[in-house]
């Protein structure tokens, strides 16, 4: 059974997921996925608009194939508009079992994280696709909300700090050596806490097997 490996107390007192469900399965590798939401319409400068869609797929897609991601593997992220959903897209079409972490309910998290970016409504379907998807997969859960999955965190804390403390925990449990991180990054800081740049300085505390992929190159 994986348990949690986190060796910073605070992130332990924050959220430490609780075990995977009983079964015999375990991945080969765990990619966790953290990546630049589509841009919301007027966003100046650009940094990942609808031009550099199809572009991020592929790559997403070839570095998945780098890794050699299958069946054997699981995919961990979260559902936002853009680089989330390419991941889980990418992963679902290679048979790698995923699952997907919400800091919020999915009515809130599709408010925040999906319907203000450009072209919203299409990437609310792509999400209930994916949903759907993970509701008929076996040995791993594949949609789990933090407000029912975690006691509350304390007032100060920032819910997407904290969902990625859990999915960086959540890997750490199947073991550290499993990890392997793949973002959809530019290098620099998000628009609020909680971003891809906070997730990779966790990450690099644990590991060092991180793979970039910056928008400015597509």
């Amino acid at each position: 059974m994986p348990q949690p490996l986190s060796s910073d107390p605070a992130a332990d007192a924050v959220t430490l997921a609780p075990p995977a469900p009983a079964a015999t399965w375990q991945p080969r590798q765990v990619i966790l996925f953290s990546g630049h939401m589509m841009d919301r319409p007027g966003r100046n400068p650009p940094r990942f608009p609808p031009a550099k869609l199809s572009a991020a797929a592929n790559r997403i897609a070839a570095e998945l194939d780098r890794f050699g991601a299958g069946p054997d593997d699981l995919g961990l992220s979260q559902a936002a508009a853009g680089g989330d959903l390419l991941f889980l897209e990418a992963c679902l079409e290679r048979g790698v079992r995923c699952q997907v972490l919400l800091p919020f309910e999915e009515g809130e998290f599709l408010r925040r994280s999906v319907l203000p970016c450009d072209l919203g409504e299409q990437w609310r379907d792509r999400f209930l696709a994916i949903r759907e998807t993970l509701r008929r997969q076996e040995q791993v859960e594949g949609m789990r909300i933090m407000p029912s999955a975690l006691q509350p965190g304390a007032e100060e804390d920032d819910p997407f700090e904290r969902c990625n403390l859990w999915l960086l925990d959540t890997a750490l449990g199947w073991g550290a050596e499993r990890l392997r991180c793949l973002t959809l990054w530019d290098g620099g800081g998000g628009d609020g806490p909680g971003g891809t740049a906070h997730m990779v300085d966790e990450v690099r505390r644990h590991s060092d097997q991180v793979r970039c992929i910056d928008p400015h190159t597509l």
